[in-house]
């Protein structure tokens, strides 16, 4: 199998996970986007991270938003486009590896990020690269797999160093205005590859000044 970056060790990569018709995680928005997108203001210009196949950005795209989707597989990106058609919206698509490349600076009025996944050494440098794509005052929502996920078989990556500590994450969020942080079990049935009781975190942050 081909690994690469922003694929967890012994999976396919994200092209060849993606290369199928099927949706591999539905295409239907994560449940904690839909529950949080009023917290987004309406028309706002949001970018949706690590997006995968597109169905949250399709799904904040048909609230008015203008969407950016980043994602690092080709593919996905392909799908996107193409389920945003299927919608009757434009999804902007970027190809980036999110680890590697730096991305734009204070340019949209949200962002999201969706079980978006990487190694811990990593993660808030990422984390960090999209905070500051935010303008101040803009919001970032996310929802991820707490390091408890590995004892479920429910979804995410199976090394726990791909999985996030929710009191580093809780640290990471003082930086900024904190309006959401739960971390806890949910159910998540999402296409193929998440399905039953799962831990995640949850965080909703606005941007201050500065930062």
């Amino acid at each position: 199998m081909n690994n690469i970056k922003g694929s967890s060790p012994g999976v396919p990569s994200w092209d060849e996970r993606f290369s199928g018709d099927e949706y591999i995680y539905g295409e239907e928005a994560n449940l904690f986007l839909q529950e949080s997108a009023q917290l987004i203001p309406s028309k706002s210009k949001v970018a949706a991270y690590a997006e995968g196949e597109g169905r949250n950005a399709v799904f904040l795209a048909k609230l008015g938003h203008e969407v950016t989707a980043y994602d690092y597989a080709q593919v996905g990106l392909r799908k996107t486009e193409a389920l945003a058609a299927k919608n009757g919206v434009q999804v902007q698509t970027v190809q980036a590896d999110l680890i590697e490349e730096e991305l734009p600076v204070e340019v949209y009025d949200a962002a999201v990020m969706v079980f978006g996944h990487f190694p811990r050494q990593d993660q808030y440098r990422v984390l960090n690269k999209i905070i500051r794509s935010v303008k101040p005052g803009g919001r970032f929502l996310m929802e991820v797999y707490e390091e408890a996920q590995i004892s479920y078989d429910t979804g995410g990556p199976r090394d726990v160093d791909w999985l996030y500590r929710a009191t580093d994450l809780l640290e990471w969020c003082k930086q900024q205005r904190i309006i959401h942080f739960f971390t806890g079990e949910v159910d998540r049935t999402e296409g193929l590859y998440h399905s039953g009781s799962c831990c995640v975190v949850q965080i909703v942050v606005e941007k201050l000044e500065g930062k």
